[in-house]
């Protein structure tokens, strides 16, 4: 008995340590699972986290994207920022490679002056007729050639001013100094300001080299000749503003130049034979509300989407060249076939358009209005459906965004439909601000802002001779005079 109940004993203290280790190896099991069970919460939470920073990484990379695959063919940029080719900005062309050679090409008209034009030249008085001979003079027969040349030599004029019949002698105003400059100086000097893109420095340089170093110009002389053109301009841009006023559609636009360091910007205002310039602080309502021109005009305007504009004016047109620009790139960041459609859609508007005013028709009959606006419309809608599922977040907003200015500002974009004054794009605009660019690019900004003032003041005279193809420095020099040619 004894024997047995010492086994049953071990036994028992046997299974009781058994049962104890296997009671501590449970909890530990448990507390090991309970930590493995936290580890992947926090891996879970770890995993969501990163992939949400993935998906915004992919937003950013489609964003990034987008800004370097911005261009002049997709976007407002000037050309000069096309990175195609590798080519540097100053020598981008967007022009396709042709087999023809350089110069002339077979069957155009040529342009180089003819004796007959020359002779004409010579009866209007207007050049200096020379004659220089070779060989025998005495000789009857004789051929007859010509060169046409430019002379540049210093003119000094003496001026003899008399007493009149009381013995007062009266001096003009542009007199008061005993030596002055002629109009054919300050007219070059303009010109070359304007024109030339030069600074006032390498403006007396040029003068003093072509006058033999005998004017002695200063850089504050030719300053001085620019101020009084612009001062003298005052009544002629005027008068093309009153010209501007009774028109039934104006295109303007703006551009950034430099005052001091600061952003400003330059204004046109443009017809096919007048522009006039503005210098401004900024693109806001209330820097726009000064221009009086805006605050009295009672027509169209035709811009790129300034919508501080749609305050000013009755009506107003939008540029559809840059709106083709935002649908091609539209086209290539969703891969959306709507917007490729629009492109087709608005241009073959276009040339219908020219059909008929080639035709000499007044407008479109209404069923085709009807039908483009339908097609129009359409389209749009097609675009919403295909936003839906356009995969990039950014591409998408900004699709969303472009369908929904196209539907809002549709009358504004298919205004040149219903009227055919209102022009399809507003390229006149942009040529005419070239200009103010290229001086930006070439000569830098300005150091105050009566430079900038002045500058529009010459441009808006310099420009309006060209667009109407009148003489520059003519004309210049009759605007010296107090005769402006410009009404």
């Amino acid at each position: 008995m004894g024997r047995n109940s010492d086994y049953s004993n071990g036994i028992y203290q046997q299974l009781m340590e058994i049962m104890g280790r296997l009671e501590t190896v449970e909890k530990d099991s448990t507390r090991k699972i309970e930590n493995l069970n936290n580890r992947i919460d926090v891996l879970e939470k770890e995993n969501l986290i990163l992939k949400e920073e993935n998906l915004l990484l992919k937003e950013d990379n489609a964003r990034l994207k987008s800004i370097i695959n911005n261009d002049s063919s997709n976007t407002s940029l000037p050309p000069s920022t096309d990175k195609k080719g590798g080519k540097p900005a100053n020598t981008f062309n967007g022009r396709k490679e042709t087999q023809r050679k350089p110069g002339g090409q077979k069957g155009h008209k040529g342009t180089t002056l003819t004796k007959a034009e020359i002779e004409k030249k010579i009866a209007s008085g207007k050049c200096r007729h020379e004659i220089r001979t070779i060989g025998d003079s005495s000789r009857q027969n004789y051929v007859k050639k010509y060169v046409i040349d430019l002379k540049t030599e210093p003119v000094i004029t003496e001026i003899r001013i008399y007493s009149d019949e009381n013995g007062k002698i009266r001096i003009p105003s542009e007199y008061r100094s005993d030596v002055t400059y002629g109009t054919n100086v300050k007219a070059l000097a303009v010109s070359l300001y304007s024109e030339g893109v030069m600074s006032n420095d390498r403006i007396a340089s040029f003068l003093n080299a072509a006058g033999n170093g005998e004017l002695e110009l200063s850089e504050g002389s030719v300053y001085s000749f620019c101020k009084s053109f612009a001062k003298a301009s005052e009544a002629s841009i005027l008068n093309l503003e009153n010209l501007l006023m009774d028109q039934a559609v104006i295109a303007t636009d703006a551009t950034t130049v430099t005052v001091n360091g600061k952003q400003n910007y330059i204004r046109n205002l443009s017809i096919k034979d007048t522009v006039v310039y503005h210098a401004m602080n900024s693109k806001s309502i209330e820097a726009l509300k000064e221009l009086d021109f805006l605050k009295h005009y009672a027509g169209i305007l035709l811009h790129d989407h300034e919508t501080a504009l749609y305050h000013f004016g009755t009506d107003h047109a939008e540029c559809n060249v840059h709106i083709i620009r935002y649908l091609r790139k539209n086209t290539e960041e969703t891969g959306n076939v709507w917007s490729d459609d629009m492109i087709t859609l608005l241009c073959k508007m276009n040339r219908t358009r020219k059909d008929f005013m080639e035709q000499g028709a007044s407008g479109l009959p209404v069923e085709k209005i009807r039908e483009y606006e339908e097609k129009y419309f359409s389209l749009l809608e097609a675009g919403k459906t295909e936003n839906k599922t356009t995969a990039h977040k950014y591409a998408k907003q900004e699709e969303k965004t472009l369908l929904n200015r196209m539907e809002k500002y549709s009358h504004n974009h298919l205004l040149f439909l219903h009227d055919f004054a209102v022009p399809f794009d507003d390229n006149i605009s942009e040529r005419d601000l070239r200009k103010a660019k290229n001086r930006q690019k070439m000569a830098g900004g300005f150091r105050k802002e009566s430079g900038q003032k002045m500058y529009c003041s010459i441009m808006s005279i310099i420009e309006t001779l060209k667009k109407r193809d009148m003489g520059i420095i003519e004309n210049i020099r009759k605007l010296f005079m107090g005769t402006p040619a410009i009404f």
